[in-house]
């Protein structure tokens, strides 16, 4: 009596319906990770020791002396 009036889902869409869902929750996963990953700390070389100019053409000794003046 009741059963009659029902429309009934497939198999195939049912199956359809739980793939999506589950794609959703890999694509969701996926998303929450991507910060994790970026949040790394990274540190910073010391350069401090580069902040001396060296002309190439010149030899250190007679760029040192030129700076000095």
């Amino acid at each position: 009596m009741g059963s009659s009036g029902k429309r009934k889902t497939t198999m195939a869409k049912l199956n359809r319906e739980q793939r999506l869902r589950e794609r959703k929750v890999e694509k969701q996963a996926r998303k929450d990770r991507k910060p994790e990953e970026t949040d790394e700390v990274t540190e910073v070389e010391d350069l401090s020791h580069l902040d001396r100019y060296v002309d190439p053409y010149v030899g250190p000794s007679v760029a040192a002396a030129t700076q000095q003046k």
